[in-house]
C-alpha cells in the first residue's frame, strides 16, 4: 500500500466532505433525541463507502478507455463548471 497516496486521498475526501450537504443531513438525523448515534454513524458511513466503491470502480474502466490525462483535465473542467455554478446561482 502507498502510504503517500492513501494520505493523499484521505486528505483531500476529509477536505472536500466537511460542511457539505452529506455532513448537513447527517448532523440532522443525529440530532433526533429518539434516533440512535451508532445507527446514523453506521449508515452515514456505508453510504460513503459504498459512493467510494462507484468512484473506484467508474475510474477504474473509465481509465481503460480515456487516457488518464485527459481524465485530469476532465475533472478539472467539472470542478470548475460547478464552481462557476455554484458562484452563479449565490
Amino acid at each position: 500500500m502507498d502510504l503517500k497516496i492513501l494520505l493523499t486521498v484521505f486528505i483531500t475526501v476529509f477536505l472536500a466532505e466537511l460542511g457539505d450537504k452529506t455532513q448537513l443531513a447527517t448532523m440532522l438525523f443525529a440530532a433526533d433525541s429518539t434516533t440512535s448515534k451508532w445507527t446514523v454513524f453506521l449508515g452515514a458511513s456505508l453510504a460513503l463507502i459504498l459512493a467510494s466503491a462507484i468512484g473506484v470502480v467508474a475510474g477504474t474502466v473509465l481509465s481503460n478507455y480515456i487516457n488518464e490525462r485527459h481524465l485530469n483535465y476532465l475533472a478539472g473542467i467539472g470542478f470548475m463548471v460547478i464552481g462557476m455554478w455554484t458562484l452563479y446561482r449565490a
